[in-house]
């Protein structure tokens, strides 16, 4: 525990681990049995779950078992629920929470208000936009590009060999305001469109079109998304920025005055 930084407002319990050079900044609570490997820093107002680990070792370390200068960096008012491991060499924005039991592995770069439930897994060298939900059990392959306020829901898969197996890794990319339903299985290099909506079960081999709904094995496209409509209602339902807001940054002006006041600062 050299050169490390501990907040006196910090609360660490019972057998925490700290390494070398770890900053824990004001206000962060560290529950029991939580290790925190070298380099690891943790911003303000943070809450790390029970026997989490941050920091994990990558595969340099095991070769001759030293800790090699891969810092992880945890944004601002992070809630990391009991038993997430987060590798190092990744950097996460603020206001970020996970389930329980997620995996997060290196060089990833998360940002700002992204959930990840419990028991998902990322894979190494993956981008996370802001705002992007993945519910429970979301596999997230190698190199996969997930922009800005995304909904992946329970049991997606985004692969990337597109021959396994082999070294050849294509990530998918989904684009803003995306959304993929339960057990959704994007093939590798494919491109799932702005406002697109993936079909629950749905196996997608091929690029899929803005404002477009596919459904289906192999996903084929069914209709645009404004045609879809709320079986309860009637009501039109997508693009659904315009009719949900829980938890976005449109939540007390809409998408439309937000969109304005965004485009005029």
């Amino acid at each position: 525990m050299n050169n490390c930084m501990i907040s006196d407002s910090a609360m660490i319990k019972e057998n925490v681990i700290i390494g070398d050079n770890v900053i824990v900044e004001d206000n962060c609570y560290i529950d029991y049995g939580v290790i925190l490997r070298d380099n690891v820093h943790i911003k303000k107002g943070s809450y790390i779950g029970a026997r989490c680990i941050l920091g994990e070792y990558l595969m340099d370390f095991y070769s001759d078992r030293i800790n090699k200068v891969h810092p992880l960096i945890i944004g601002e008012n992070a809630l990391i629920r009991s038993d997430t491991i987060i590798y190092g060499e990744t950097i996460i924005g603020s206001n970020f929470q996970t389930g329980h039991r997620v995996t997060i592995r290196e060089r990833s770069m998360i940002g700002n208000n992204v959930r990840i439930g419990t028991l998902c897994d990322v894979q190494e060298d993956c981008s996370i936009g802001n705002y992007v939900s993945l519910h429970s059990n979301v596999f997230v392959g190698e190199k996969s590009v997930i922009k800005d306020y995304v909904w992946i829901f329970p049991h997606v898969i985004l692969t990337n060999d597109p021959t396994p197996p082999s070294k050849t890794l294509i990530g998918v990319t989904v684009e803003a305001y995306a959304a993929i339903a339960a057990g959704g299985i994007i093939l590798p290099g494919v491109n799932i469109g702005e406002d697109s909506l993936v079909g629950a079960g749905s196996v997608v081999s091929k690029n899929v079109e803005k404002e477009t709904l596919v459904v289906g094995n192999p996903a084929k496209k069914k209709s645009q998304i404004q045609e879809i409509e709320n079986k309860q209602t009637g009501q039109q339902v997508y693009p659904w920025k315009y009719t949900f807001s829980r938890g976005m940054p449109w939540e007390e002006l809409g998408y439309n005055q937000w969109l304005k006041s965004e485009s005029s600062k």
